[in-house]
């Protein structure tokens, strides 16, 4: 990545200044923890870039850790997309990838440490009763009648538990802290519990697994993290973080820092509701163009480095607030209007005849691949006696806003001849199925001698030469801009995210690598799929239109 792109300024950032001058650290080690139930999207871009572009400019290291305490919802799918899409996005991490699950027998030890310190208990409430016991944000929990159990019959049973001497549900490891505290995460918080599942790294050896609040910290002071940066809903944890560390016998103490998640319009962040999409099958997979996830966004088009841009602009903040899908869009097209190739497509064909022009001819046309970049050279496009031109840019009649082709009057093709509509040809619907032109031969380049003036641009595509291909208009998954906050928020997908088109594309495209970015002319940014384009069939995803169209419907 190029130093533009780094070293933004925020509090996160002002607290590591802070430390390295005062010698609380000497270093920078940082992590990104995500859980592999699911796929990562545009929110864990935002903790990537932060975490992992921290550890960049200040010299550190960043961990990829993932957080597997919960193999009945893991697998080694989402492990394995969540190493590539780091990776995409431009980052390294240090060392070997991290598991929590490496840490197992410690975390066990850890956990009789506390037991034999009188400040855990193995309880045999109900998860019914112990959210029972817990108390209300008004009123005080109450003590469990397991509470009191010595350190001799606590080590026992949590030994009888790891051995499957419980079932699930009927047993668990809990914290001994306050059951009077204002803070719920505080009220004897569960530190284990029984779970006969298989697990993607360990297998079989274990049937009690940690939860993710002691985990994690002891994970963190493990790996020598020196700042652990996690999301605003975590910020009554710190507490939790800080109380395990506290309590067991460990040399580094890293400390918690929280920021704002990302919510973005038009989107669901839940990776509940994500996985709810999938298994309804009411997108096509986890890398649904339309979904927000990362590899949903690649596949569509996004590059990594618009997402890291798009990351830069909203920043790092500790407050809460709707990003605008605009802002996203804004990024991907600045990025692709410099660096994407110029191509014709038609999406909608209706067919032009040039009836003066030789029948069986080809004439092999230069044309500049970018406007404003010549170092981007030129491609060849055919030019032959049929043609396809968009149905939107013929009329019979129309008045003089309209710029394009209109019986009887004059158009140029782009990077290619001025033509003049003679006549239509139509079904029995009344249908236009044909347009006969004729072609002004000596205004390739150059306007009519005459001096007539053509304003007119309209893009076309060689009906020999053209190569058929489905093109995806890609659109916003919902039509709310908060669709979370919905009932129900399947009721407001939007029936037209998806629109599917049988068009033609210039020859040039047939070598267009998959995620390859296209301009396709007067239409819209486009990219090939990277997952079922192949050489018998072209697919092409919309990444995003010229212009925010949304912007225009809200103002209306």
């Amino acid at each position: 990545m190029s130093e533009a792109e780094a070293r933004p300024s925020n509090f996160i950032r002002q607290i590591i200044d802070k430390d390295l001058a005062d010698g609380t650290h000497t270093s920078v080690h940082t992590r990104f923890p995500p859980e592999p139930n699911g796929y990562l999207h545009i929110g864990h871009a935002k903790s990537i870039c932060l975490n992992f572009g921290i550890a960049q400019d200040y010299q550190g290291q960043c961990n990829l850790r993932f957080d597997d305490t919960n193999p009945e919802k893991e697998d080694i799918e989402y492990v394995e997309s969540i190493k590539n899409d780091v990776h995409w996005l431009g980052f390294e991490w240090a060392g070997e990838i991290c598991y929590s699950s490496n840490y197992f027998d410690k975390l066990y030890g850890f956990a009789i440490e506390l037991i034999n310190k009188g400040l855990a208990y193995v309880e045999e409430l109900s998860p019914e009763q112990i959210r029972e016991y817990r108390g209300t944000l008004k009123e005080p929990g109450k003590h469990s009648p397991y509470r009191e159990r010595s350190v001799e019959e606590n080590l026992e049973l949590f030994e009888k538990m790891r051995s499957g001497g419980f079932e699930e549900g009927k047993a668990c490891l809990r914290a001994k802290i306050d059951m009077a505290s204002p803070f719920m995460v505080m009220r004897d918080p569960v530190l284990y519990r029984v779970r006969f599942a298989d697990h993607h790294q360990t297998g079989d050896k274990w049937c009690i697994y940690p939860m993710y609040d002691f985990t994690h910290c002891i994970s963190d002071a493990l790996e020598g993290i020196t700042h652990s940066i996690c999301t605003l809903e975590f910020q009554d944890n710190r507490r939790l973080y800080d109380w395990v560390l506290e309590n067991i016998t460990i040399d580094c103490r890293p400390r918690q820092y929280e920021f704002s998640r990302l919510n973005l319009e038009y989107t669901v962040m839940s990776k509940r509701k994500l996985n709810q999409l999938v298994t309804d099958k009411l997108v096509s997979g986890w890398d649904d163009p339309r979904m927000p996830t990362i590899s949903g966004l690649r596949r569509r088009g996004f590059t990594a480095a618009s997402i890291r841009e798009f990351c830069k602009r909203i920043g790092v903040t500790k407050q809460e607030n709707m990003i605008e899908f605009g802002s996203l869009e804004s990024c991907i097209r600045d990025d692709l209007n410099d660096n994407a190739p110029r191509a014709m497509a038609v999406l909608d064909p209706v067919k032009i005849v040039i009836e003066n022009f030789d029948a069986g001819k080809v004439e092999n046309l230069s044309v500049a691949n970018h406007p404003n970049k010549p170092e981007m050279g030129t491609r060849e496009v055919p030019f032959t006696r049929e043609v396809w031109i968009e149905r939107e840019d013929f009329r019979e009649e129309a008045n003089k806003k309209y710029k394009r082709l209109v019986l009887g009057k004059e158009v140029r093709l782009r990077g290619s001849y001025v033509i003049k509509a003679e006549r239509v040809e139509k079904d029995a619907e009344g249908n236009i199925t044909t347009i006969f032109c004729s072609y002004d031969a000596d205004t390739l380049g150059k306007n009519p001698e005459d001096g007539r003036k053509v304003k007119g641009v309209i893009h076309w595509v060689s009906a020999e030469k053209g190569l058929s291909a489905e093109i995806r208009l890609y659109d916003r998954l919902f039509t709310v801009p908060n669709p979370a906050a919905a009932d129900d928020f399947t009721a407001v997908i939007n029936p037209e995210s998806l629109v599917i088109k049988q068009g033609v594309v210039e020859p040039s495209l047939a070598e267009a690598k998959p995620e390859a970015g296209y301009q396709f002319e007067r239409t819209g940014y486009f990219c090939v799929d990277n997952k079922e384009s192949t050489e018998s069939k072209l697919v092409f995803n919309r990444t995003v239109g010229l212009r925010d169209t949304w912007a225009k419907i809200s103002a209306s």
